[in-house]
């Protein structure tokens, strides 16, 4: 490898270094190109062809005469964004209650007390929205809550996996939002899984993420069967 290859990649591992630590979290904009050629000690070629390498492979995105902003995570975050994006909503979440359901009782067996206090806090936010209905901020809280239970599991490759989804999660939930009612399987069990965690027990735990998949799986067939939509949370 040349010379200028090889500092570019180390430019590459610099800025995925950044994004990794959270310097520059998901949605952040980066530096202007003039200020990474000081703070990396790079030329500005250099630079560019860090920055358009990593546009390439997902990690960062170029907006026309707004900036360059971070697009995900990591590699793995980048591409899992990627295939995704081909991916069909009942693939997602498929993926997405698997997931949730692993989580589950390993958040009631290994979470400590400021899991359970962000667990808690999503979930009273989210009941709030729901009260309020106030369909987005439901949505925004809801994630809240599931990102909440899968990092209290203590499984950090696992909640990396569910972070790296979070965006389909929450386009999947805003999409069975119409199709939610009340009298559907499982509509508590959001408050039954937090009970669950918050008294350390994984077998219910397990019961209740295993309710919450029956309750989306009734609204997806009520989706699919293109039912009258109805007013409410999922």
């Amino acid at each position: 490898m040349s010379e200028p290859a090889t500092l570019v990649q180390r430019t590459i591992r610099q800025i995925e270094g950044r994004i990794e630590r959270g310097e520059w979290a998901v949605g952040d904009r980066i530096p202007a190109e003039g200020r990474l050629v000081e703070d990396l000690g790079v030329g500005r070629n250099t630079v560019r062809e860090a920055v358009r390498a990593l546009c390439h492979t997902g990690l960062l995105e170029a907006r026309r005469g707004d900036g360059t902003y971070v697009r995900a995570a990591s590699d793995l975050n980048a591409a899992l964004q990627r295939r995704l994006r081909r991916a069909e909503l009942t693939h997602i979440l498929q993926v997405r209650l698997a997931l949730e359901r692993e989580a589950a009782p390993a958040a009631a067996a290994h979470r400590g007390e400021e899991d359970l206090a962000r667990i808690l806090s999503a979930l009273l936010a989210r009941r709030r929205a729901r009260e309020s209905d106030d369909a987005a901020a439901y949505v925004e809280r809801d994630v809240e809550f599931h990102r909440a239970v899968v990092a209290a599991s203590g499984n950090p490759l696992m909640a990396e996996l569910y972070e790296s989804i979070v965006e389909s999660v929450r386009d999947s939930i805003a999409s069975l939002l119409p199709n939610w009612t009340p009298e559907l399987p499982g509509a508590n069990a959001h408050d039954d899984l937090a009970d669950a965690i918050a008294r350390r027990d994984p077998e219910a735990a397990a019961e209740a993420a295993l309710a919450h998949t029956r309750t989306v799986e009734a609204a997806m067939e009520r989706m699919a069967e293109g039912r009258e939509p109805a007013t409410g949370a999922q």
